[in-house]
Parts: C-alpha cells; structure tokens; sequence
C-alpha cells in the first residue's frame, strides 16, 4: 500500500498532506514525553515490517502493524507512522515525498480507527475475552481501512485505477487475518506483562486465577 510517486492527482495529494499534517499534529498534542520511546520503538517495527516481503503466488505480501501501532498508541500513531514511512522513502524509495501525506493519512487514520475500536470493544466486553477480541479486530480492521483508503485515493484520481482498487482489497484479506492475529497475541502478552503500556488497568486471566 506504498502509493508511488506520479500515480496521484494533484488534488488528491494535496488533501491527503493536509489531513496527514492534522493528524500529525493532533498526536504530537497528546503524546506524552514518557511514551517516547515506546512511541519509537513500534515506529521502527512499522518501517520493519513493510520491508520483510513474504511470497504469495505470483505476488508477495508484507505485515503492515498500523492496526498494532494504533491500539497501543492511538493518536501517537500518526507521528510515528510519519517517521517510519519518510525514513522508507528517503532510503529506500518505497513510496515518496509528494506522496507521503496521502500515505501517512491511510496508515495513520485506520490506526487511529482501530485504537478506538479496541477501547470499545475492551469497554463492552471487559476481561481478557474482551481484550483479545478487540485487539483482533484492531489489527484486522488497520489493514483493511487503509487498504479502502488507498482504494480510493486511487478511485478518485481516475476511474481506470478502479480495477486496480479492487486488487488491492482482494490482495489484502489474509493480511487482514495476519494482523489480527499478530495483534492479539501481541495485545494480550502486553496486557497481562505491562498493562501501562496500553493506558489500562491489569485484567484478571478468564479463569480468574494468577499466571504462575
């Protein structure tokens, strides 16, 4: 989903950079300093993740970890998606500069999204049953909004992307399922080993007993 450059119109690079520069600046606003190096550390598994190619028939596919990144960070999730794609762009030329707004905002905004579904989720349904479901659909739900987001930004641009839009989404489903699994089991160790992590008070395990 690394958008390259020249594919675009100007109209739509220009609204993606200003809604990625509104969400950079939201997240920056809310970060806290002691969250820093947190907020580094899932920068760097993002910029990780979408170089490690994995083969899938005639294509490949790669994690993306914006479902991840936006349920441990919420809106922290933009700077730090920021970094990890203008770093991808200057040294590996994955994507662009002018492009990088568009780019930033698929990612960013389907993180954002997943980390207010998992609070919901969390809040509905509490308990470890409730965590693990909406660290699931986080995770699932970040590749699946940025693969829509980038469906249409391609859409938009001109109606023969179209055919390609649609691969896209279709290309993405296991991924989705990847996700979601990496981000529950991600979420759940986190959960029951540093809770503060997540902004969270400890949950009991389902049974109710203490881990050993």
């Amino acid at each position: 989903m690394h958008l390259a450059e020249g594919v675009l119109s100007p109209a739509v690079l220009g609204g993606g950079a200003v809604l990625a520069l509104a969400g950079t600046a939201q997240g920056l606003r809310r970060l806290e300093y002691d969250r820093l190096v947190t907020v580094g550390i899932l920068s760097a598994a993002f910029f990780v993740a979408s170089l490690i190619h994995v083969p899938v028939g005639l294509a490949s596919a790669h994690l993306v970890l914006n479902g991840l990144v936006g349920v441990l960070l919420g809106w922290a999730a933009f700077p730090s998606i920021l970094v990890a794609l203008l770093l991808q762009a200057l040294l590996f030329q994955f994507g662009g500069i002018t492009v990088l707004g568009v780019n930033t905002f698929t990612m960013g905004f389907a993180a954002v999204a997943s980390w207010y579904v998992f609070r919901a989720v969390c809040r509905l349904c509490p308990g470890m049953g409730g965590v693990r479901a909406g660290a699931f659909m986080g995770g699932a739900l970040g590749v699946a909004l940025a693969a829509v987001l980038t469906a249409l930004a391609l859409a938009f641009t001109d109606e023969g992307f179209w055919l390609a839009a649609q691969l896209l989404l279709l290309a993405h489903l296991p991924v989705m399922l990847a996700e979601g699994l990496v981000t529950m089991f991600t979420v759940s160790f986190i959960m029951r080993v540093r809770p503060e992590l997540l902004g969270m008070a400890p949950v009991q395990p389902d049974n109710g007993q203490e881990d050993a």
